[in-house]
């Protein structure tokens, strides 16, 4: 499975930005597709994460309220809709695809994209 995410870039404060993420190769819908993200210094973490097959999500703490996954069957893409941006979420973000959902939720996912940097400005 090959992972390409897009859509990064620079934003206002309160501003909105919509990652992709585009997969190929050998897909199916039994994955789930995650997004995660790391600033500078920081741990990387899990925004949240979506399970192809039935569309039904889950976000951990730091994804609930500003953040929402989506896919697109037909495009084979799933995206993160971010709202109401603050400096604080400028970090690069990844998506990443595992069958297994608790390797999603530790980390620990087998197929990782390249990352795309969002950076926001106050």
């Amino acid at each position: 499975v090959q992972l390409q995410a897009s859509g990064g870039g620079l934003v206002q404060a309160r501003g909105s930005l919509r990652l992709s993420c585009t997969a190929s190769g050998r897909t199916s819908s039994s994955y789930f597709v995650g997004w995660f993200r790391q600033a500078p210094e920081k741990e990387r973490e899990l925004i949240g994460t979506i399970y192809w097959e039935t569309g039904n999500s889950y976000y951990p703490d730091a994804g609930k309220g500003r953040f929402t996954i989506s896919r697109d069957n037909a495009m084979n893409t799933v995206y993160l809709q971010m709202s109401d941006l603050k400096p604080e979420d400028t970090a690069i973000y990844y998506c990443a695809a595992d069958q297994i959902f608790a390797r999603i939720v530790t980390g620990g996912p087998a197929y990782w994209g390249q990352g795309t940097q969002v950076t926001v400005s106050r």
